[in-house]
């Protein structure tokens, strides 16, 4: 994030006279160091939360991203993250699973970024090393689910179809017939889909625009149409 919204100014030229590979590398190691102690702690799962590719679908964004940075294709930034990331996950234990959330923005029930997956999409499921993938998808601003055509058999999409950011509780039928859509672009259909919320209830202290009971009733919710279309079976 420090990288890509500040670029070479944003880190010290004393410390990092070179940023590659002396900043990366540095970075890599950092985040090594993190998951090995996760897992020594116990844990399993780890998700990343990401905005940096999330913000490379955005084509002002883009843009301004290639300009910040000196390059003539924004393309060359996704490929560099995407590098990065399978840098500091490459020693991870074999039963350890990795996720990843494309974040768009979530303070106060706003959003910053805007634009469907297709700019980023071949690189993030393609090249990126990870297990699952979090995926905006509440709203028209998020695209279709065409850049899922990409999506290899192994991996698993978890579907950010129901607003978080809303009082409103999502319809079921939609919410059915959205999961059945992303599903046909999949090799394994439903069974590589998951269902979500956009992004957590309370990214800031501010938390969004709706109460704690009103968040429980999107849950509730959210579990009664997953029981539905998957089956009731919390072993598979």
């Amino acid at each position: 994030m420090v990288h890509f919204r500040g670029g070479r100014e944003a880190i010290s030229t004393d410390a990092y006279p070179n940023l590659d590979p002396d900043f990366f590398d540095d970075l890599v190691k950092v985040y090594q160091a993190e998951i090995a102690d996760l897992y020594a702690a116990g844990c399993r799962f780890v998700q990343l939360d990401d905005t940096n590719l999330a913000y490379l679908c955005d084509e002002g964004m883009r843009a301004e991203a290639a300009k910040r940075h000196g390059v003539d294709d924004p393309q060359a930034l996704t490929k560099q993250y995407a590098s990065l990331i399978n840098r500091a996950i490459a020693a991870r234990p074999k039963d350890m699973v990795i996720g990843i959330h494309l974040c768009r923005g979530n303070f106060r029930s706003q959003w910053f970024a805007e634009g469907g997956y297709e700019p980023v999409a071949e690189t993030l499921f393609k090249e990126l090393d990870v297990d699952v993938y979090f995926l905006e998808y509440d709203d028209a601003r998020s695209g279709d689910f065409t850049p899922l055509r990409f999506l290899p058999e192994n991996k698993i999409v978890v579907l950010g179809v129901m607003s978080s950011k809303k009082a409103a509780l999502d319809d079921k039928e939609d919410i059915k017939r959205r999961l059945n859509e992303a599903a046909k672009f999949c090799p394994r259909g439903l069974d590589q889909l998951c269902l979500s919320h956009q992004c957590g209830f309370s990214s800031t202290v501010e938390g969004n625009d709706l109460s704690a009971e009103e968040q429980w009733a999107k849950v509730r919710l959210e579990v009664e149409i997953a029981k539905e279309v998957w089956g009731d079976d919390l072993s598979v």
